[in-house]
Order: C-alpha cells, then sequence, then structure tokens
C-alpha cells in the first residue's frame, strides 16, 4: 500500500512546478530597447556604469524580489552597465524600498551621508513614497521622504523590473551633464 506523503509527492513530482505556468513573458524588444537605452544614457551623463545601492528601511520583501528580478537571466541589468553594488560609498543611487521605520530613519540618514555626491535618492514602491499599507503605524515614522531627501519616486505595488528600468532612465535623463 501507497502512503499519502508518498502518493502526493509522486503527483507533484509528476505534475512539474506550478510557478512557471503562471509566469507572465518579458516583452524582449521593449525591454532591450530600455535596457540599451539606460546604459548608453548612464554612459552618455554619468561617463561610466550607473551603481545602485539598495536600502531595505523596513519593507515586506516585495520590492526586494522585483530588484532581484531585474538582475535576473530575463531583464540582466548588468549587461548594459547597472550594477548594485555592497556599499554606498561606491553607489550614485540609492534605491530605497519600504516604510521608513523609526528604528531605520537615522540608518538611512548615515546612508545617505556615507553616498558621495552627485548622488540621487529614489523611494521605491508605495510604502517608500508615503507609507504604503503601513502609513499611520507607530512603528513607522513615514515614506523615505519623512528621513531623507528624495529626488525621484517609483510607484507600484510593487514596481515591475520594466517600471524599475523606466524609473532609472527618467532619472539619468533628467541629470544635468
Amino acid at each position: 500500500m501507497i502512503s499519502p506523503i508518498a502518493k502526493m509527492l509522486a503527483r507533484h513530482l509528476l505534475q512539474g512546478p506550478h510557478t512557471i505556468k503562471g509566469a507572465p513573458a518579458a516583452d524582449e524588444g521593449g525591454l532591450r530597447e530600455l535596457a540599451e537605452s539606460l546604459g548608453l544614457t548612464a554612459q552618455a551623463k554619468l561617463g561610466r556604469s550607473l551603481a545602485i545601492r539598495e536600502i531595505d528601511a523596513g519593507s515586506c520583501n516585495g520590492c526586494e524580489l522585483e530588484i532581484h528580478a531585474v538582475n535576473n537571466p530575463v531583464y540582466d541589468l548588468e549587461r548594459f552597465g547597472i550594477k548594485f553594488v555592497a556599499s554606498p560609498r561606491h553607489a550614485d543611487v540609492l534605491l530605497v524600498t519600504g516604510p521608513v521605520s523609526w528604528n531605520m530613519a537615522e540608518a538611512l540618514r548615515r546612508t545617505v551621508e556615507a553616498t558621495p555626491e552627485p548622488r540621487w535618492v529614489i523611494a521605491m514602491g508605495e510604502c517608500a513614497i508615503n507609507g504604503g499599507c503601513f502609513a499611520g503605524s507607530y512603528a513607522v515614522a513615514g515614506g523615505a521622504a519623512a528621513a531623507v531627501p528624495v529626488d525621484m519616486t517609483i510607484p507600484g505595488c510593487p514596481p515591475t523590473p520594466m517600471d524599475i528600468l523606466a524609473g532609472l532612465r527618467a532619472l539619468l535623463e533628467a541629470v544635468e551633464g
């Protein structure tokens, strides 16, 4: 006699992964055009690659999943010279996600101060823009602008990888130089 657990495991092994069937297809043409434009704009405006430091100020990690997606083989941001860095001292852009909790407000301010000029701060996602569903909580100071000056916002809950790419391109296009 086969146990119920063995039946369940066999069924799942034979059906394959469920996540692949529902995944949206990337618009390869639009993606390539947007990402190439972003890379070329970074080279033209900065004369080098764009370095991004992501800062989680207290999020649910929905935005971080989309940031990981923008680095995966489908979008592969790094092939266009855009990279994420481990230190704010090497960053041009600080990408803030999540509502700024009271415990993270000072850390966010210090991170901005540690980033060399010229630097840009982007509030990504509804929580970083205005606190999102956490607005008004006793633990939340508000969006990123409650703690540091914000240069740009990328709306969405969470924003898609295409929204992130479009936001970065819009930031670079607004840069003087």
